[in-house]
């Protein structure tokens, strides 16, 4: 498919995880990621989206 790349190459291309890539399709992360059966079709000219994850092992979350 011209124009699109697979999650294997996306992730060699952003240096994340393929399963994190899977993910960020799931949630509609990714702007004009298309799934053909069970395969993601990810745009050439998609961007990273921002990691939203919390690193710090808090929650932000404050009861006060």
């Amino acid at each position: 498919m011209n124009g699109y790349l697979k999650i294997a190459e996306v992730s060699r291309k952003w240096g994340i995880g393929e399963r994190r890539i899977n993910t960020l399709c799931l949630e509609g992360r990714i702007k004009g990621a298309v799934k053909f059966g069970n395969t993601w079709a990810i745009p050439e000219d998609a961007e990273k989206p921002k990691d939203d994850r919390i690193k710090t092992g808090r929650y932000i979350k404050n009861d006060k």
